[in-house]
């Protein structure tokens, strides 16, 4: 038993025995330390000595032009904002989760606000009441905000309204955080009732942590309540000091609460880092990383680092990922290869990354924005793959079809069509935009007529990021010499990589959804409305990776009956023929693509239309009603013009 211990009950007893006033009792306690804060220094010492040396590691592997981008970026006032606002919006208040499923956005926010609020608060009361504490570390102003509640002893009878105001918050914030708590245990009972079918399995520093901080607000109110006669208190400490007095009397020892309640804490911040839970603070990071422009390089060092500890094993990318139809292959998703990344597990790591169909989904229901997608590119390409790409036969490819066919053709026009590889694969797609441009009097030059060679997307999926250079090289040369100014492109995977690789100056990059929806708009296009309905499906690239929503939707609608699919937009299903996985099977394909079609009939429309060669061609195999690509349902309604 402590001296300070030692001292409470002593006088406690004596008050009982021959009562004394309450102040004469507090003027008698020592207030400035107690050997129970000791757990709590110990843990909290070395979680911001561990945040400090891994924040130093991330910073010395960004590169020094990032390095200089992020320092720009936090003087820069619009980067401040967004920070701002992404700090409290994605850190705080979780406003991801919420739009997408406020039970378990509520049990998110409940303990990552209400925690910041009964800090944020225990600092102001401090300052309120003993603004002494704030004066020196030596004071103890490391730790009196958070025990607050033990060090200030107040006569009740003095307390003035502004104190029954702070104490009625700190009631309300710890009822609230408790209740974010009782969602997370009944969450790990019965996870399909918060909208989750599926949930990681933890580690032990999992557990230990999640066990610690299930235990930290229970504790807080215990020993806030055994104290709130003496510490004040309000609406649930109040009440609950009345019921352990009853029972318990006046001389009660409530010290095993607030050593339990530090122990707690002090064990949390000592598993933290090895645990699911580092997120609650590198998620801060990686928010300042993100606003700054930074983007992966490697696959653990730093930016894709600061994403791999920010990660919280929430598990919505397990529900997320198409090929979860199979229970086998929840073991590929994201969540356990970023895990198997923190654990330098190099045999499953690239096993993971080498059967993702990279169809970012993953990324874009992550609630932390985790571009898992790209720390998978960068994993294939530092992986050691025994059968080396020889790429030299692209210069020869470029020569010989590409640029005889655009390069060598005298005519000029303001339009160049590039059709890519798997457009040459499904030729109708190719005749019908074909169709379109002859029935809208348009010029143009066929950039890919003759086959020429890819956008270079499928070769930097499989990490040959050289080959893909010099991909890119060649087109972006032969682009750039025929004097276009729009660039109309029938594949989605094209119209991404053309967008963000290729550094097109003067030049207009458009999918041809957008660019048909121009046509129709400016009255250069008619088509006639039938009867027949359609159900859209948004082309991964085209809808989660490009944000092209809308432009096809209107055009299907100037069309026929537009109905939805049980998921789209940013949780579009996969078709399941996406050349991202470089190791799913066909029989694994065949199961995601059933579960797509399942997923767009779920109205029963006459028609499944998409704008993407490759689910066109994959979702052929497997619907029971007809397939048809967005062009080829223009082509078909096309109102003939009389001259």
């Amino acid at each position: 038993m402590n001296s300070l211990t030692f001292i409470l009950l002593q006088n406690l007893a004596a008050a009982a025995i021959n009562p004394v006033s309450r102040q004469e009792v507090i003027d008698r306690l020592p207030s400035e330390y107690s050997n129970f804060v000791l757990p709590f220094i110990i843990g909290m010492s070395f979680i911001l000595i561990y945040l400090f040396v891994g924040m130093i590691r991330i910073l010395y592997h960004i590169p020094g032009p990032d390095r200089k981008k992020l320092l720009i970026s936090l003087f820069t006032p619009i980067t401040i904002w967004r920070n701002i606002r992404d700090l409290i919006g994605d850190c705080l208040l979780h406003v991801k989760i919420w739009k997408r499923k406020p039970l378990l956005g509520y049990m998110h926010s409940s303990i990552a606000f209400g925690w910041f609020m009964l800090i944020v608060l225990g600092h102001i009361e401090v300052a309120l009441f003993v603004p002494k504490h704030l004066g020196s570390i030596s004071d103890g102003s490391l730790y009196y905000p958070i025990f607050y509640r033990f060090f200030v002893w107040v006569n009740p009878d003095n307390i003035t309204l502004r104190g029954s105001f702070f104490f009625f918050l700190m009631d309300f914030f710890l009822l609230y955080v408790l209740s974010g708590i009782a969602l997370a245990m009944f969450k790990r009972i019965k996870s399909i009732a918060l909208g989750m079918r599926h949930t990681t399995h933890p580690s032990l520093a999992d557990r230990v942590a999640l066990y610690c901080l299930w235990a930290i607000f229970p504790l807080r109110l215990l020993a806030e309540s055994f104290t709130a006669d003496l510490s004040g208190g309000s609406f649930l400490t109040k009440p609950m000091n009345m019921l352990f007095t009853s029972f318990f009397g006046k001389g009660l020892n409530f010290m095993p609460t607030w050593w339990a309640y530090s122990t707690a804490l002090g064990l949390f911040f000592l598993a933290m880092p090895f645990s699911r839970y580092m997120h609650i603070v590198t998620e801060a990071l990686l928010i300042l990383f993100r606003n700054a422009g930074l983007k992966v390089r490697k696959p653990r060092k730093g930016f894709a680092e600061a994403e791999i500890y920010s990660c919280s094993s929430c598990g919505l990318c397990l529900d997320a990922c198409p090929m979860n139809v199979q229970k086998k292959n929840l073991k590929y998703s994201s969540v356990y290869f970023i895990r198997f990344l923190r654990r330098h597990n190099t045999k499953k790591i690239n096993a993971i990354a080498q059967k993702c169909l990279m169809c970012g989904k993953c990324y874009a229901l992550c609630p932390v924005s985790i571009d898992s997608p790209a720390i998978r590119v960068a994993q294939r390409a530092t992986f050691n793959n025994p059968l080396p790409y020889n790429y030299s036969y692209l210069k020869d490819a470029y020569h010989n079809s590409t640029a005889e066919s655009v390069g060598s053709n005298k005519s000029k026009a303001d339009i160049m069509y590039f059709a890519g590889c798997m457009s040459h694969l499904t030729p109708v797609i190719i005749k019908s935009m074909q169709g379109i441009f002859k029935a809208a009097g348009v010029k143009y030059i066929f950039a890919d007529e003759g086959g020429g060679i890819c956008c270079g997307r499928p070769l930097m999926l499989a990490g040959k990021l050289d080959a893909a250079k010099e991909v890119i090289k060649a087109n972006k040369k032969m682009i750039e010499e025929s004097g276009c100014k729009t660039l109309v492109l029938t594949c989605p995977i094209c119209y991404k990589v053309f967008k963000e690789e290729y550094n097109l100056k003067n030049i207009n990059i458009l999918h041809y959804t957008q660019y048909i929806d121009s046509l129709i708009n400016q009255g250069v296009l008619e088509v006639k409305k039938g009867g027949k309905s359609f159900v859209y499906h948004d082309p991964c690239d085209l809808g989660r990776g490009s944000k092209i929503y809308e432009e096809p939707r209107r055009i299907l609608e100037g069309i026929g009956e537009l109905k939805k699919a049980s998921k789209e937009r940013d949780e579009s299903v996969c078709c399941g023929g996406s050349l991202g996985s470089l190791t799913l099977d066909y029989k694994d394909r065949g199961q995601v693509t059933e579960g797509s079609v399942e997923t767009l009939m779920a109205n029963n429309p006459d028609e499944i239309v998409t704008a993407c060669p490759l689910c066109y061609k994959t979702f052929g195999e497997k619907s029971p009603v007809p397939v048809k690509d967005i062009a080829s349902v223009v082509c078909e309604n096309l109102v003939t013009k009389s001259n």
